[in-house]
């Protein structure tokens, strides 16, 4: 943890110490310390960071990381703001899962792997089985970008090396762990289907609620925003959108799906609407912007 030199004060105008990592979140109730971090950070004083310690980061499971891979750093960006979820685009190239937003972008050794598989797994290992704490379990959203029964086939024999840390489904039968894969994009479908152990489940979009896929099979129900909603996140969101987002949740919750967007408006005004409909999942590339507003929404009871 980076040192703070000069004296600070809580939001109750006491003097703080320095917390060491075991005390951050014992010493005082958990929404004194986040609103300690919000004021600090209002003031542009120094925030207090702790970024070896898993378990001083609140993580929240409606944050999705969208295009993950375009961050500083991939998949730390988003683990040290406490995101759920994250996503990476996959390109086969000869035997590699690439990572990368289109094909001129793709680099030599940035792959699923490197990027997201090996270091989940070490910090797994590290942290007793789990990305940040007890019950807490991770998504990983694999968009692929190339021809899906091909590029499936080389993921599927990569994610078995990783059997020990990902939930696996074996004879339709769940088994949940640290990190669940679901797969997006160009999807091979049939091949999963009939698969009697797989490591993903297929990220459904909203026609298919008509065709009642199990949950385990198709966690995930998602959309682009603007094919569905004409509201961009200025003003009142419309009556009869609202209604239409809620019934779309609604009628995905009673299959024990999941709902998540893309493209949605980036600003608080349309986050609210999202968490009011409880969509599950927040699309965001403003890591930190997103953090700030689930600290902001419920102080006293972050999301486990």
């Amino acid at each position: 943890m980076r040192h703070i030199r000069r004296q600070l004060h809580g939001p109750l105008g006491d003097p703080v110490h320095p917390p060491t990592a075991a005390s951050l979140m014992t010493r005082q109730p958990r929404a004194y310390w986040m609103v300690l971090v919000l004021s600090l950070m209002a003031s542009g004083g120094p925030s207090l960071v702790v970024a070896d310690d898993a378990s001083a980061v609140i993580p929240f499971k409606q944050a999705h990381a969208h295009n993950d891979y375009l961050h500083a750093r991939p998949l730390q960006d988003a683990l040290d703001q406490g995101f759920g979820s994250v996503e990476a685009d996959i390109f086969l190239k000869g035997d590699q899962l690439l990572i990368g937003h289109e094909e001129k972008d793709l680099l030599p050794g940035r792959t699923l792997e490197s990027l997201y598989l090996d270091p989940l797994r070490e910090r797994i290992r590290s942290r007793k089985g789990w990305v940040y704490g007890p019950g807490f379990h991770f998504s990983l959203l694999i968009d692929v970008k190339t021809d899906a029964d091909e590029t499936y086939t080389v993921l599927d024999r990569t994610l078995t090396r990783y059997a020990d840390i990902l939930s696996v489904t074996q004879n339709r039968r769940f088994e949940r762990k640290a990190v669940t894969i679901v797969l997006s994009g160009n999807r091979a479908r049939d091949l999963i289907t009939k698969q009697p152990i797989r490591y993903v489940g297929i990220d459904g979009r909203p026609e298919d609620l008509d065709l009642q896929f199990a949950a385990e099979l198709m966690p995930w129900i998602s959309a682009r925003w603007g094919a569905l909603f004409t509201w961009k996140g200025e003003g009142p969101l419309p009556a009869d959108e609202r209604a239409k987002l809620v019934d779309l949740v609604t009628r995905a919750h009673e299959r024990g799906q999941q709902v998540r967007f893309w493209a949605t408006p980036e600003n608080e005004l349309a986050w609210k609407e999202l968490l009011s409909a409880k969509v599950d999942l927040i699309n965001t590339d403003n890591l930190v912007g997103l953090r700030k507003f689930l600290i902001s929404q419920s102080l006293d009871s972050p999301t486990p």
